[in-house]
């Protein structure tokens, strides 16, 4: 009888095992638990102190417009790399429309 048991236990563990591999990619997107997330609000905070030094330091309209072309380009490089992980998991992040009116 506690072969059998031992045979059970086995085999609930391996069936078990994708189930719990699965359920951690379950976690909520936009929270602390997932790394890729905490990647990519570190990137941001990095790249607005980068900005608030660049904006102090600068001297004329040109190296403002350079300061912010540069945070402009970390924040879109750090969307993308998140909007990349996220698709590599499976859990693709889509696109917010953007509407303009003019």
């Amino acid at each position: 009888m506690s072969k059998t048991i031992l045979a059970l236990a086995a085999a609930g563990t391996l069936l078990a095992s994708p189930a719990l591999a699965g359920d951690r990619n379950r976690a909520p997107v936009y929270s602390d638990a997932n790394p890729h997330y905490l990647d990519y609000k570190t990137d941001l905070s990095e790249a607005q102190r980068e900005l608030r030094k660049d904006l102090a330091r600068a001297n004329d309209p040109a190296d403002r417009e350079d300061a912010w072309a540069e945070y402009r380009r970390e924040v879109a490089d750090a969307k993308h790399d998140f909007r990349k992980e996220m698709a590599e998991e499976g859990r693709p992040i889509r696109r917010i429309p953007r509407v303009t009116v003019e």
